[in-house]
């Protein structure tokens, strides 16, 4: 006997305010790569087009996680039998490695301008940097309520805040150059958004990798699962236990059950099913119940 159960759906903010949210962060951000781009070529800061760059990865990142969030929605074939729901994690899987990309370039432009740091409009750059902090500030508080909803918004967020950081790295850079002249400052200030970028990107893509290989989520242990299912009265043992992540906050679990003669087959159901939900948060579940004896089983507890 199978036994289904969905509930997908979530407390905290809904599709549509997430979708509002990234459209009006996306606006912003590109309004500002402009900003930057044109500011960086005017002041000859390699900071600034450094996080123009990172901006620009932003932007891309926003516009495919919006469109993520968008696609996950549609309506999906029979085939394809979780919908489009996983295109969130191909989305953050795409941002993390455009993180990797802009780091690995701004890195090996900050190496080449150390040798012989150029000329650089230290105040202009300090301004500009400033707006790129505001408008990034603002982008990371209205994503700030998705964030631990979705690991497509949570990649979004990221790019934001490592931009964000960047934006002070360029102040402080700017504040260097203004107050003492040191240029040398621009490429180290670069080189910094780097290392900030690559930790965003390596959290980012461990976490999607996790759920593109099935893992177990994190915050579960699967030896704990079966435990409690072992100690279900009726339960004789468990065995073919799946734990994995179809999408952010959708955990999936199957399992076979050798089951006593008592309780009934529908009244152990509904117990397995109350305990997955109550003490693991585990809501989408299928259960194969199996008589004692049966002779695929193969005992585990």
């Amino acid at each position: 006997m199978h036994e289904h159960h969905h509930a997908h759906g979530g407390e905290g903010m809904s599709r549509v305010e997430q979708r509002r949210r990234l459209a009006w962060t996306l606006a912003m951000a590109a309004a500002y790569m402009v900003a930057e781009v044109l500011g960086g070529l005017w002041t000859g800061s390699l900071a600034l087009l450094a996080d123009a760059g990172h901006m620009l990865s932003d932007v891309a990142a926003l516009a495919l996680s919006l469109f993520a969030l968008w696609l996950a929605e549609r309506p999906a074939p029979a085939a394809r039998t979780f919908g489009y729901r996983r295109i969130e994690i191909l989305a953050a899987l795409a941002n993390g490695s455009a993180l990797v990309v802009v780091a690995v370039f701004i890195l090996l432009e900050a190496w080449e301008r150390s040798a012989a740091p150029p000329e650089v409009l230290g105040l202009p750059m300090l301004a500009i940097a400033t707006g790129g902090l505001l408008v990034n500030v603002v982008g990371l508080l209205l994503l700030h309520g998705g964030r631990d909803q979705s690991l497509n918004l949570r990649g979004a967020w990221l790019h934001l805040l490592s931009d964000a950081l960047g934006s002070v790295g360029a102040m402080t850079a700017g504040l260097c150059i203004y107050a003492f002249g040191w240029t040398l400052a621009d490429p180290i200030a670069s080189a910094l958004i780097a290392l900030l970028v690559l930790w965003s990107a390596w959290s980012l893509l461990r976490e999607t990798a996790d759920v593109l290989l099935e893992s177990a989520p994190p915050h579960l242990d699967v030896a704990d699962i079966s435990e409690a299912l072992c100690a279900m009265p009726g339960v004789a043992s468990v065995h073919d236990l799946h734990v994995w992540t179809i999408t952010s906050g959708m955990v999936s679990l199957s399992c076979h059950v050798t089951a006593d003669a008592n309780p009934s087959p529908a009244e152990l159901l509904g117990r397995l099913q109350e305990v997955l939900r109550t003490r693991f948060s585990i809501e989408h579940v299928t259960i194969q119940i199996e008589p004692d004896g049966f002779e695929e089983s193969v005992e585990v507890c």
